[in-house]
């Protein structure tokens, strides 16, 4: 079963050059996806777990202006062993094809903190795939980079969960590169790995290294690693990578 929710790009979803930004993707597919669970979940089932990511990979067209409006298209593929995979589509007004992408989402246990696998968790998610889907991302392997940025987890970046949103772990990686190259430059592709709670007070440091149009991010926490992340860009405006 698909589900269609539609998102005005506001004045708080852009960037300084009127640009949706690339976590609000991420917010809109969080968005998304809540709400059709609601809407395929056994209202019998009462159970206190809560939906967590742990990796998303967005291929991306364009990126639509302030005042435009997107719908977000949505499904769940066949759940695995270990998580329920999700695809998502957006387009435009027009009904062009802005952006697409796959998330894989686990169940929480709000006590412990850890995982419980599908098979343990009374959740039943009927899921299919068309073909075409954007495929599953693949783990990111740490290695080294030449650069260092360290982040510090306030409150503000906080979700319901207590841990540091998803979306916000996309912003701190696109505030790598700054404003000038992001004025010739726009992501394509993206893939973000979460490997660990970030936690209000925790310190990280990001390791990040932008080459030829490719960044790269790996975020640790003392000896935890807690995310990775990659994302290509393309030149606009003439330029070239």
């Amino acid at each position: 079963m698909k589900a269609t929710f539609t998102f005005a790009v506001d004045g708080l979803a852009v960037d300084r050059f009127r640009r949706l930004k690339a976590s609000m993707l991420l917010y809109y597919m969080q968005e998304a996806a809540g709400k059709h669970f609601e809407m395929l979940k056994d209202p019998r089932l009462d159970t206190n777990l809560f939906w967590a990511v742990t990796r998303h990979g967005l291929v991306i067209n364009r990126l639509p202006m302030e005042g435009e409006t997107v719908t977000v298209e949505t499904w769940p593929m066949p759940t695995t062993r270990v998580a329920y995979p999700r695809a998502v589509y957006f387009y435009d007004e027009a009904g062009n094809e802005l952006a697409r992408a796959t998330s894989l989402w686990v169940l929480m246990d709000p006590e412990s903190r850890t995982m419980v696998l599908p098979g343990k968790s009374g959740v039943e998610v009927e899921g299919f795939a068309q073909g075409d889907e954007v495929p599953v991302p693949r783990s990111l392997p740490s290695r080294p980079l030449e650069n260092s940025a360290s982040r510090s987890v306030t409150y503000s970046l906080l979700d319901v969960n207590g841990h540091m949103n998803n979306t916000r772990y996309l912003d701190w990686v696109m505030d790598l590169p700054g404003s000038c190259y992001h004025a010739g430059h726009t992501p394509r592709e993206i893939t973000v790995c979460y490997l660990s709670e970030a936690l209000e007070g925790q310190d990280l440091t990001l390791g990040w290294q932008l080459e030829d149009g490719l960044l790269q991010v790996d975020a640790h926490r003392d000896d935890a690693r807690v995310f990775a992340a990659q994302v290509k860009f393309a030149a606009t405006d003439g330029q070239k990578v």
